[in-house]
This record gives structure tokens, C-alpha cells and sequence, in this order.
């Protein structure tokens, strides 16, 4: 079971109101009907004009009565909204046990504590559908106070795995806050009115991680970031307007509606993908070489990438047991893998985007990381020491998986087990076709992504449509 709370909140509650009740945008609303609410669902039920349509003007009326009492210190936006799900495959609950968890919802949020109703916010859950329910609420307390909402989402989240014990349900992974900020709604209805494969946060997250894992220093990384066709806005200080503080990124065919780019900084991408925290990954070391590798220097390349992914799962495989801690900030500390498989990308994070101390193996990865970035050619000599990375990768990613399922972390486990699964398939095809020449630093001609950032001798980023 999944929930989802609407991020930004709403300003009115009688345009939602009125939209779940409605037929929906494409007809998916049937039998729209309270199943719970501050008060028993009897007495909010919108009831019904003479000409079939619903009256929701007392329903709206009583929702919105204890804001204007709170005077300036209500919200700006006070309309909070929260879409439950449960999965496909669950059982078909009925309107009493929605009712039950949308309960249990509000009361673990501390919005509606059990035994408060008279002095909580003012809500009421509607179910238009099988599987899902939406509750609505208004941010102001009856007794005149204001309501609070840290750990709001986590809350929401230990209702939900609550509710899937109770009744059965498949079980999803606990929060971790391991996850990076997903596309809202609206980036998620562009993206399918533009006919893109992906939505435009997902391609800046992977091109930043990419240019973040193949730079030794902020220079690099901002050059690697314009290279790639992006637009890259740095963010002077206030106190200083000589330093830089943080940066923003944007693709130049996603625009707004007043024409301008829509930019991401680094921290609505990832929260270990701010510049403070990125300037913690990048050692005083030197620099990989650029430049065109001869054959036994891009096959010295791939050995080298490979004994430190062997020898990095060995460690952690060895740490786990004695010393999960020091595991997993070896895992942790590789940034090669996010280069690997897009799956890696969150069983490679630590709680809260934090940075953990650097390791001897950790800083191996990251300067084969730097050497494969610079390796922009894989000739058919070469084609066996890739295939031996690839499948040295894998192993890297098991283990990684054995640690986050040690440490009760089920969420980065399941990312890392997909990461070695699509690791082990490519060197599977790999072998299958001796000829194939693409590589870390060559994609592949058919782009999976729904972007194509262009390289050399460009500096545009233009979507790619559907075929």
C-alpha cells in the first residue's frame, strides 16, 4: 500500500471537493461516496439536486469553518490532500476497512488523534475507485490552534505498512529516507503530454550523478555538466558573492509557461547531490588524464575498475559480519556503481543525503570511476575486460545487497539486487554478441532514456519522442 500527499497543498477545498466527486478526466470515477470523516460519512454525504447533480456547499462550508479563527497565522495553502492505494493484486477492501485505515491515517499524522475529533482538523476520506481512496483536509484545528505536520510522510508510511499487516496486503519497504525527490503529478502529466519516456528530474538526477562520479573537483564537474548539453546556473553567496554555493540545472526543451527553463537544484534532484555535499566526495587528488587511451591503456583501465570492484565486495562481504558500520560506508563510498545501473542509485545513499567518511576502497572506486569517464572508446580487444568489470559489478552489487538486507534496509536492497540483475543480463548479451561496442563511456545507439543528451560538438539536450 502506498500513499502519496499532494505537494503543493491546494488553496481551495471546493475545486477538489468537487473534482473527486465528479467523473474524473478520463471516466476512472465510479460511484464517488464519503466512507469517513470528523464527523459519521451520513451526515457530510453531499446530498443530491433535483437534477442529479450534487450540492457540495454545506459539505465545503463545514470544512472550511475553524480556518478563518486561526487569523494570520493560517496557512497560505491549507487544503491537504493524501491519495492511499493499495496494490493490484490486494484483496478488494471494503468501505469499513477503508474507513479504518484512513482513521488510523490521520490519527498516527497527529492531525486527528483517536479521542480528538471535536478539537482536531476538519476531514473526510471520499472513494471513487476499487483500490484507492483520497482524503481531504483543512489545516486548522477546531479548538483554534494550528496544526503541525513534521514527519508528516513517514507517519503516512507507518499507517500504510500498519494497514498491510492487518489486512494482508503485499508488503512494501519501511522508509528509509533513502529515496530521492520523485516527479510530482504535473512533471508526470508533461512528460506524457510531450510524449517523453521519462520526466525531466529523472534525466537531470542521472546526468548530475554522472558528471558528479566521473569529476575530481568542481570545475570538473560543472564542465562535465555544461559538456553534456545541460544548463547549468550557478548560485553566488550572499555573504560573499565571490563563492558559490549551490548550483541549478535544466534541460533547454523543458520550459515553463513563461518561456523560461524550468530549473532543479541539486538537492530537489538528490539530497547527497547538493554542491556542500558533493565538495565532501572530491579528494585533493590529481586529475584522471584526458585525451584518447591506446589499447593497452584503456584494457590497463578496465583491470584496474575491476580489482577494485572485486576487491571492494570482498571487504564489504567481510565487514558485514564483524563490522556493519565500516560495510557500509565502503558501499556507500562507491560512486562507480551509480554509473552501472540507474537501480544502484538508492541502495547507494545513507539516510538523509549524508556523506560518510572517505575509505581506502571507496576512493578506489571513485578514481576508476574517473579513469572509465575518460575511456570514450571500447574497441573489440577490449571487450573481454569489459565483460569481466560488468560481471566484477555485479558481484560488487550483491554484496552490497547482503549488507542492506543485514542492516534491515529492505528498500536499498531491492535496488541493489535490481542493479546486479541488470548487470549480470548485459554481460550475458555482452558475451552473446563479441562485437558489441558500447560501454560506459559509449551509450548504446537506441537510448533507453527518454532524453538524449548530446556530447561532442553540441551543446543542446532535446527530447526524444516515443517511436
Amino acid at each position: 500500500m502506498i500513499a502519496k500527499i499532494s505537494d503543493p497543498r491546494g488553496e481551495r477545498i471546493a475545486g477538489l471537493i468537487y473534482y473527486l466527486f465528479g467523473p474524473g478526466r478520463r471516466e476512472e470515477h465510479t460511484d464517488p461516496h464519503l466512507i469517513a470523516g470528523w464527523r459519521h460519512p451520513a451526515e457530510l454525504e453531499p446530498p443530491l439536486r433535483p437534477g442529479g447533480g450534487r450540492d457540495f456547499r454545506r459539505l465545503g462550508g463545514l470544512l472550511q469553518q475553524p480556518h478563518p479563527a486561526l487569523g494570520p497565522r493560517r496557512f497560505a495553502r491549507p487544503v491537504w490532500h493524501c491519495a492511499v492505494r493499495a496494490a493490484p493484486e490486494d484483496k478488494m477492501l471494503s468501505d469499513a476497512e477503508w474507513a479504518q485505515i484512513a482513521g488510523d491515517l490521520m490519527c498516527r499524522t497527529r492531525l486527528s488523534p483517536h479521542g480528538q475529533e471535536d478539537d482536531a482538523v476538519r476531514w473526510v476520506a471520499v472513494r471513487h475507485g476499487d483500490n484507492h481512496i483520497h482524503i481531504v483536509a483543512m489545516l486548522a484545528r477546531q479548538d483554534g490552534g494550528r496544526p503541525r505536520l513534521s514527519n508528516e510522510r513517514y507517519r503516512v508510511r507507518e499507517a500504510c505498512r500498519a494497514a498491510e499487516e492487518w489486512y494482508g496486503l503485499r508488503r512494501t519497504a519501511p522508509g528509509d529516507r533513502t529515496a530521492a525527490r520523485r516527479p510530482t503529478r504535473a512533471e508526470h502529466e508533461k512528460t506524457a503530454r510531450r510524449g517523453w519516456q521519462e520526466s525531466p528530474r529523472v534525466t537531470l538526477r542521472r546526468a548530475v550523478s554522472t558528471a558528479a562520479a566521473g569529476a575530481s573537483s568542481e570545475q570538473e564537474f560543472f564542465a562535465r555538466l555544461a559538456g553534456t548539453g545541460l544548463l547549468v546556473r550557478k548560485r553566488p553567496s550572499t555573504r560573499d558573492p565571490g563563492k558559490v554555493t549551490g548550483y541549478a540545472v535544466a534541460l533547454p526543451a523543458n520550459a515553463a509557461r513563461g518561456g523560461g527553463p524550468v530549473w532543479f537544484g541539486g538537492g530537489k534532484l538528490a539530497a547527497d547531490l547538493t554542491l556542500p555535499k558533493l565538495r565532501r566526495r572530491w579528494a585533493p587528488v590529481r586529475n584522471a588524464p584526458a585525451g584518447r587511451f591506446t589499447a593497452p591503456e584503456r584494457n590497463a583501465i578496465w583491470e584496474q575498475a575491476s580489482k577494485a570492484a572485486s576487491s571492494a565486495a570482498a571487504q564489504i562481504r567481510s565487514l558485514a559480519a564483524s563490522n556493519p558500520s565500516a560495510a557500509a560506508a565502503a558501499a556507500v563510498g562507491s560512486r562507480v556503481l551509480r554509473q552501472a545501473a540507474d537501480s544502484y542509485d538508492r541502495a547507494a545513499r545513507a539516510p538523509y543525503g549524508r556523506i560518510p567518511r572517505p575509505t581506502p576502497v571507496g576512493n578506489s572506486l571513485r578514481r576508476a570511476a574517473r579513469l572509465l569517464a575518460n575511456v570514450v572508446v571500447v574497441t573489440d580487444d577490449s571487450t573481454l575486460a569489459l565483460v569481466t568489470l560488468v560481471t566484477r559489478l555485479a558481484a560488487l552489487a550483491e554484496a552490497v545487497a547482503e549488507l542492506r538486507s543485514a542492516q534491515g534496509h529492505a528498500a536499498q536492497a531491492a535496488a541493489a539486487r535490481r542493479a546486479a540483475e541488470q548487470l549480470s543480463r548485459h554481460t550475458a548479451t555482452s558475451r552473446r554478441r563479441p562485437g558489441n561496442r558500447s560501454g560506459p563511456g559509449q551509450p548504446p545507439p537506441s537510448s533507453r532514456h527518454g532524453w538524449t543528451l548530446q556530447r561532442s560538438g553540441s551543446s543542446r539536450a532535446v527530447p526524444r519522442r516515443q517511436a
